[in-house]
C-alpha cells in the first residue's frame, strides 16, 4: 500500500476543514498538510442541505472567518451565498488542488512505536493508500451526513404522499399548490415553513412542544451605518465585536434571568402575530430560554407566513400516520401531499471513522475535552467543535489557530508527542454541550465529557476561550510535549 507522509492530516472540507487549511498556509508555511473529504464536493453542511430557505442560523459577521471578512450586507445569509464564500476562500488561499475529494478515511490509528497517526484512505475508484501524519485535526462536524434522525411512527409506511427529508431533499420536488406538513420546531423547521409557504397551498408545522424564536433584521443596520463612516475593514471589526458581545449578553441574560428573557421573547411573538393568536400554546416552551437552541429568524419571516394565512402551527403529538397525512393524539387529522420530517440530526463523532490508539478503539465518551478541542490522553489529535450558543466559526478559528501554533511549538522543542494528560477522573463531569435538545440527549454516550474546572471546562464563551486558547500558555502543566 502506498504511504504518504505529512505534518498535519485535516479530515473534512467543510467550514472547519477549509479554515484549518487556511490557517496552515498562514502560520505553518514550512509544514505540509493533506486535506481529505469523503464527499464529492466541498462545503460540508452548506453543500449537503438543499432544502428551501437554507441559511445561516447566526450572524455572518461572526460566522465568516476572522482572517477573511464577510463583506456582504446580509447578516443572515442564504446557503448558496455561504457556499460561494467557502469556494472563494479556497481560491483566494490556493487550496483547490490540495483538497482530495471522495477520499474516505476508513481507519485511523495512533502508533506509539512510530509516534504517528496512520490513516487508511479509500479514494473513489482508486487503490487504498495510507497517510502517516504527525498530527490530526478532525473537522468532520458532529452529525451523521448519511442519515438524519427519523422517529419510529406507527403507520409510517401507509402514507402514500411524498416524504422530503431535509437532509436528503429531492432535487425535483414540486410543492407549488400542495399541502405541506413540516414535523418539528427547530431551526430547520422554522426555515422551511416560510420558504415553502410562498408557493405551497398551505404549510402546517406540527410540533410536540414550542421553541423560543428570536427575530432580527436580515441586514445589520449598525454595520451599514459604521461602513458609511469608516473604512470597510474597521467597520467589519466593529460589527463583529458588537455581535460577539450581543450573543454573549443574550446567553448570559437567558441563564441568569430566564424569566426576563422568556417575557421578552413572548412579547416579541405577541407583537408579530395576529391579535388573539394563542402564543402561550405555540410559542411559550416549558423549559427556560437557551436550555435548547434559540431559533433565529430574519425579518420575522416565520411570523409573516403565519400572519398571511399561508402557514399555521399545530402543537400536538403524532398518534399515527395515515394514507393522506397524520392523526394526532388530540384527534385532529392533518392531510398533506408532502411531509417534511424536520426531526433532527443523528450525532456522530469523528465522522464515523474507526479510530484507535495503539489498536485500542477510541471511545470518545471515555475521554475529557481539553480546552474544548483535544481529548484527554490522546496524542497529537485535535477536534474542531464550534459553539452551540454562538457562531460555530468563532471557536473553529480559535482551535485551528491553536493547532498551528502547537505544531510549530512542538517542532521548536523537538517534541514528537503532544498530549493533554489527565490522571484519574476530573472534577464535576458535565456534558460537552449543555443544551437539552433531543438530538443531544440521544447522543449522551457518544460524546466526550467536560468538567467545571480548567482546563477541562468547555466555556461556550468566545471571550473566555480567546483568553485561554489564544492568549494562554501552550505549556500549562496539562498539555505535555515529549
Amino acid at each position: 500500500m502506498r504511504v504518504e507522509k505529512t505534518d498535519l492530516l485535516i479530515i473534512g472540507a467543510g467550514l472547519s476543514g477549509i479554515g484549518q487549511a487556511c490557517h496552515m498556509t498562514q502560520t505553518c508555511k514550512d509544514k505540509s498538510f493533506i486535506l481529505v473529504e469523503a464527499r464529492e464536493r466541498i462545503g460540508g453542511t452548506w453543500d449537503l442541505f438543499r432544502y428551501p430557505g437554507i441559511r445561516s442560523d447566526s450572524d455572518m459577521f461572526t460566522f465568516g472567518y476572522k482572517f477573511r471578512p464577510w463583506k456582504s450586507a446580509k447578516d443572515i445569509a442564504p446557503g448558496q451565498d455561504i457556499l460561494a464564500y467557502l469556494n472563494d476562500t479556497i481560491d483566494d488561499y490556493g487550496l483547490r488542488d490540495q483538497i482530495r475529494l471522495q477520499n474516505r478515511i476508513t481507519r485511523l490509528n495512533w502508533s506509539s512505536q512510530t509516534r504517528r497517526w496512520h490513516a487508511t484512505v479509500e479514494p473513489a475508484g482508486g487503490e487504498p493508500y495510507e497517510v502517516e501524519a504527525k498530527f490530526v485535526s478532525s473537522c468532520t462536524g458532529y452529525y451523521n451526513y448519511e442519515q438524519g434522525y427519523l422517529p419510529e411512527w406507527e403507520g409510517y409506511e401507509e402514507y402514500t404522499g411524498q416524504i422530503a427529508h431535509p437532509q436528503h431533499w429531492p432535487d425535483d420536488l414540486d410543492y407549488a399548490g400542495k399541502k405541506v406538513l413540516v414535523i418539528g420546531s427547530g431551526a430547520t423547521a422554522v426555515t422551511i415553513v416560510p420558504s415553502m409557504a410562498k408557493t405551497a397551498a398551505h404549510v402546517t408545522m406540527l410540533q410536540r412542544s414550542p421553541t423560543y424564536i428570536l427575530s432580527r433584521p436580515g441586514e445589520d443596520g449598525f454595520a451599514k451605518w459604521v461602513n458609511r463612516l469608516l473604512p470597510w475593514k474597521a467597520a467589519w471589526k466593529l460589527a463583529r465585536i458588537k455581535n460577539i458581545l450581543l450573543s454573549i449578553y443574550i446567553w448570559n441574560t437567558a441563564k441568569k434571568k430566564p424569566d426576563k428573557m422568556r417575557a421578552f421573547l413572548r412579547k416579541m411573538a405577541m407583537q408579530e402575530l395576529p391579535d388573539g393568536f394563542d402564543v402561550d400554546t405555540h410559542f411559550n416552551p416549558s423549559y427556560d430560554p437557551w436550555d435548547q437552541r434559540l431559533c433565529l429568524i430574519p425579518d420575522s419571516d416565520f411570523y409573516e407566513a403565519i400572519k398571511s394565512g399561508k402557514a399555521s402551527i399545530a402543537t400536538d403529538q403524532i398518534a399515527r400516520f395515515t394514507q393522506n397525512g397524520v392523526a394526532t393524539t388530540s384527534g385532529e387529522v392533518i392531510e398533506a401531499d408532502i411531509i417534511v420530517p424536520a426531526t433532527g440530526l443523528q450525532i456522530q463523532f469523528l465522522g464515523g471513522i474507526e479510530a484507535s490508539v495503539d489498536d485500542v478503539p477510541l471511545t470518545p465518551s471515555d475521554h475529557m475535552v481539553y480546552r474544548g478541542m483535544m481529548l484527554s490522553n490522546v496524542p497529537n489529535f485535535a477536534v474542531i467543535f464550534g459553539y452551540s450558543n454562538a457562531s460555530w466559526t468563532l471557536k473553529a478559528d480559535l482551535t485551528a489557530d491553536f493547532v498551528c501554533r502547537m505544531v510549530n511549538y512542538a517542532q521548536d522543542k523537538g517534541a514528537e508527542v503532544v498530549m493533554p494528560v489527565l490522571d484519574g477522573p476530573a472534577d464535576g463531569n458535565v456534558p460537552l454541550v449543555s443544551l437539552t435538545s433531543g438530538y443531544l440527549q440521544r447522543a449522551k454516550t457518544k460524546l466526550p465529557q467536560t468538567s467545571d474546572t480548567r482546563p477541562w471546562k468547555n466555556y461556550e464563551n468566545y471571550i473566555a476561550d480567546m483568553m485561554s486558547i489564544r492568549h494562554g500558555k501552550i505549556e500549562d502543566g496539562v498539555l505535555t510535549f515529549t
